[in-house]
């Protein structure tokens, strides 16, 4: 049972790094790609913008496909397509290839990475859930700090197309992982899939996020761009009043009452959308704006990951010891300032600052993203937890695609405002204002949140009932160890 307890959640964090490196070494490479297949880099954010559009159109399915098929054989499938559609992209000779490459990743990616956090959810109690949540990070961490350097040396290097292949190995290890050691968890009671609300939902989702993302990049005549935006608003707005009537909604937006939930729903996407543009603006401002290499800009943009592992031992006992209401609301801020530090660099900063700066940033916005990823399941029952997931990860992945739409829209009104045709490093300021300005909103959010939100999750209402008792500290702690022993046999009649 110990072993299970450490090999699932490394298990899921295998999806996590292969998605995780493949978007830092893309955000690396981007000018270099840009370059051979004739396009611009701002104009090959579509790329990055359909893969994360294609996660948000298929996510909705993933809750229920788990229940049907099984986690385990989902997860495997998801990771041989992802694998599949890495291949396309080395081999991809022009932006249509290239997008078309992505949205195929996209389709794995959308069920390997809620499905695994599915799995974490039905294998480990609340109570040790950011023990489990931690050990998923750290190891899915290694993808963003080896990502950059990595990409930008093959990149400078060799060819950018190798940098995709590096998804094979690693999918082919996380398959073998899976079949061999995920039990073949369902659902007791299964629903019958909404296809009607899937269509809706899909086709509003990428009404909205595919015609935000093309506005302004003159690829599309306005009318369409309108249009598209138009046709995702309703499709959205008749599937509410579809989700209503229904029993098994593929978004079930009635979630939204459990104050948790919500916060991390609402807040998260605020927080999301400003950090989401950070790997998006830093290596053009490295690479095109201060002139460094992909290999040079990779190793100054790898600090932020860096600064994330090292939070990564520490958040469990943090968040025990300020509750998460209080850590949520007052670290957003703490991030977003980080982030909007970024508006000061300039040529001649020295890189050792840069450095300096992200390093410390990543810690904040690491622990800022744990806290709001366990929180978010803090009041879900264990049978909502499909359906909690798949709610979750759609918000996450939208927010993602909207802070690139964000960070790329906020340069191209700069461009247009100072008159300039290309691309420097002055035109990157007003967008990392504009996108920290959006992450400390966030805390808003987070502060509406019960005093006493996620204290079983912490461990922090043991503590505090310790503590009024006059316990002390080592009461204290056996409190916590015995508020996750307690439910030790509902965890394994759980993994069978």
């Amino acid at each position: 049972m110990v072993d299970k307890q450490r090999v699932i959640p490394l298990i899921v964090a295998t999806a996590l790094f292969m998605e995780n490196m493949d978007s830092t070494v893309i955000a690396t490479s981007l000018p270099a790609i840009a370059a051979d297949i004739g396009t611009s880099p701002l104009t090959l954010k579509l790329a990055i913008t359909s893969y994360l559009l294609s996660l948000a159109v298929f996510i909705p399915a993933s809750g229920w496909t788990a229940d049907r098929f099984g986690a385990r054989m989902v997860f495997a499938i998801a990771v041989g397509v992802f694998m599949v559609g890495s291949v396309g992209c080395a081999l991809s000779t022009s932006v249509t290839d290239f997008v078309f490459a992505r949205i195929l990743q996209g389709m794995g990616g959308a069920m390997m990475t809620p499905v695994g956090r599915l799995v974490l959810l039905r294998s480990v109690d609340k109570s040790a859930l950011v023990n489990a949540m931690a050990w998923v990070t750290v190891p899915a961490l290694i993808g963003p700090v080896i990502g950059p350097p990595l990409g930008g040396f093959i990149t400078t290097y060799a060819s950018w197309h190798w940098i995709f292949l590096i998804n094979i190995p690693i999918g082919l290890l996380g398959i073998f992982m899976a079949m061999r050691f995920i039990d073949p968890i369902k659902s007791e009671e299964r629903e019958p899939f909404d296809l009607y609300g899937m269509v809706l939902a899909g086709l509003g989702l990428a009404g909205i996020a595919f015609g935000l993302s093309v506005a302004g990049l003159n690829l599309l005549p306005w009318s369409t761009v309108a249009a598209l935006v138009a046709g995702g608003a309703i499709s959205m707005t008749l599937y509410v009043f579809h989700a209503r009537r229904t029993g098994s909604p593929v978004l079930d937006f009635s979630l939204l009452n459990l104050p948790t939930l919500r916060a991390a729903v609402f807040g998260g996407f605020l927080f999301r959308l400003g950090i989401g543009a950070l790997p998006f603006l830093l290596p053009l401002l490295m690479q095109i704006g201060f002139g460094l290499s992909p290999f040079h800009s990779g190793l100054v943009t790898f600090a932020s990951s860096l600064g994330a592992m090292g939070m990564k031992t520490l958040a469990a006992r943090i968040i025990r010891t300020f509750g998460f209401r209080n850590l949520m609301t007052v670290n957003a801020i703490v991030s977003a300032f980080f982030l909007g530090v970024c508006a000061l660099f300039t040529v001649t900063t020295p890189l050792l600052i840069i450095m300096v700066i992200l390093v410390v940033g990543g810690f904040f916005r690491s622990l800022e993203f744990t806290a709001i990823n366990t929180v978010a399941y803090a009041d879900v029952e264990t049978a909502q937890m499909s359906r909690a997931t798949t709610l979750v990860s759609v918000n996450q992945q939208l927010a993602v695609s909207a802070g690139v739409a964000v960070g790329a829209a906020c340069v191209e009104t700069t461009m247009w405002f100072n008159h300039v045709s290309e691309i420097d490093a002055t035109v990157f300021a007003p967008a990392f204002v504009v996108v920290a300005l959006t992450s400390a909103a966030s805390s808003w959010f987070f502060w509406q949140m019960p005093s006493d939100a996620g204290h079983e999750i912490s461990g922090r209402k043991a503590v505090e009932i310790a503590s009024r008792k006059g316990a002390g500290k080592g009461a204290a702690k056996a409190a916590v160890k015995a508020a996750s022993e307690d439910t030790q046999d509902v965890r394994d009649q759980r993994l069978g």
